[in-house]
């Protein structure tokens, strides 16, 4: 009996939008980048999970959805997290989340997700720059209170 060893082949890509890349500065410059990327109402409807990648220089490369959950949580996966920040070649990251409660004080569970994301990516040479909190009217940064 002959065994096919044949596998399917991996294919990754990225594809960079901006021609010249925004850097980031700040907790505000990330807030300015993250906002926009929920579309109207959506602040305050559910929770979504996401992750704004950066260069060498700070420059923002992009950023993804990772999960879309609930009014009060949503699911984050530190691999899928990871996998994206190493397709795009990031050496820094920026988690962002929002709580359509409006209060943008970290929970327990956000301060464990952090704790593991930063773990894990500094295996990969990658830096968790901050986590922010997002609300319609403000944000939360973990950078900012000291809590990374």
């Amino acid at each position: 009996m002959d065994i096919d060893y044949t596998v399917g082949e991996v294919e990754l890509s990225y594809k960079p939008k901006f021609k010249s890349l925004h850097q980031v500065s700040c907790s505000e410059d990330a807030y300015k980048y993250l906002l926009p990327t929920y579309k109207e109402g959506t602040i305050c409807y559910k929770e979504y999970f996401k992750v704004l990648f950066l260069n060498q220089a700070s420059q923002v490369l992009g950023y993804t959805l990772i999960s879309e959950g609930g009014v009060t949580d949503t699911t984050v996966d530190v691999r899928v997290i990871l996998q994206a920040a190493l397709l795009t070649n990031s050496v820094a990251i920026i988690l962002a989340h929002n709580h359509p409660s409006g209060n943008t004080k970290p929970s327990r569970q956000d301060m464990e997700i952090t704790k593991q994301v930063k773990e894990a990516a500094r295996l990969m040479r990658i830096t968790v720059t901050d986590h922010l909190i997002l609300t319609g009217t403000g944000y939360y940064s973990f950078a900012d209170e000291g809590e990374l």
